[in-house]
């Protein structure tokens, strides 16, 4: 059966086209851009993607403008009826704002901007997004960000770990700071997943293939 995917994008959206790529390389998607002024989401839309890039200039805080699009309403809405969303990177961070995933995206502790390949360790496997996934399987995904510095307070570390919602963690070192190396969660329900890393730029066999199965497990 073909999943319906719609990828959002926001002035300054800059991995829209690779993200595109990413999902109809698998053919096993029908793939749209949704821009960020509609308002509301096709009904037969199975996934709704943020991707990275830096929305609205990152000006007064990653995230936080595109967060008052009149696209987020419906993405919330979406999400909130049980359907997926993934969020890359930027996508992430603008997840973090809405309140539709916990935390917070900080400068990195380096305080400069970190481009790089990065292993990391998959913690969850049992969820739509990593089921083609081994638990703790190491990969190798690139970052590119100045704010990825994930933080949470005690109480929600706690919440995400007793839920097992972290879905990878940085490995062999921490690029950013982030708070107990995580580098991906999921929702409560593991329908909607955030993460810094971009798979996307890893579904090809030139440069790497490990982040294909993120988007074909959707549909297996």
């Amino acid at each position: 059966m073909t999943m319906k995917i719609g990828i959002v994008v926001f002035p300054g959206s800059n991995c829209d086209n690779d993200l595109f790529r990413a999902f109809e390389k698998q053919k096993l998607y029908e793939v749209i851009f949704l821009w960020h002024k509609d308002t509301d989401l096709p009904k037969d839309l199975d996934l709704c993607a943020i991707p990275g890039g830096f929305s609205f200039g990152d000006y007064l805080r990653t995230g936080a403008i595109a967060s008052k699009s009149p696209i987020i309403n419906s993405i919330i809405k979406f999400a909130n009826s049980g359907r997926f969303v993934l969020g890359i990177c930027n996508g992430f961070q603008i997840l973090c704002e809405t309140g539709l995933l916990p935390g917070v995206l900080l400068r990195n502790k380096s305080t400069k901007f970190v481009c790089k390949n990065q292993i990391l360790k998959v913690c969850n496997s049992n969820t739509h997004f990593s089921k083609l996934y081994n638990e703790n399987e190491e990969v190798n995904f690139p970052i590119a960000h100045h704010d990825g510095n994930y933080f949470v307070n005690n109480e929600t570390k706690k919440m995400i770990y007793d839920n097992n919602q972290i879905a990878f963690k940085y490995h062999k070192n921490n690029p950013n700071g982030s708070v107990d190396n995580i580098a991906g969660i999921y929702s409560q329900n593991h329908r909607i997943l955030g993460l810094m890393p971009h798979p996307e730029r890893r579904v090809t066999s030139e440069i790497g293939l490990d982040g294909e199965r993120l988007f074909r497990s959707l549909n297996v």
